[in-house]
């Protein structure tokens, strides 16, 4: 599955692990990416959505 949103473009974010000792080693952060059946333009399509974009309503789920 990709770790992009196709309808905000949230992808993965990259930063540092910081230990106890503050040594730092990269890390990423993905976002909560769906496959989700959606409407668009009056038709049903397959799209990887993230949970944020589900739930603020900008895209419609189709059943």
């Amino acid at each position: 599955m990709a770790k992009f949103c196709e309808v905000c473009n949230k992808g993965v974010m990259s930063g540092n692990l910081v230990s106890h000792s503050n040594r730092k080693t990269r890390r990423g952060w993905a976002p909560n990416i769906q496959s989700v059946h959606v409407v668009v333009n009056g038709t049903t399509k397959r799209m990887n959505v993230c949970t944020r974009c589900l739930r603020s309503g900008k895209v419609e789920r189709s059943v």
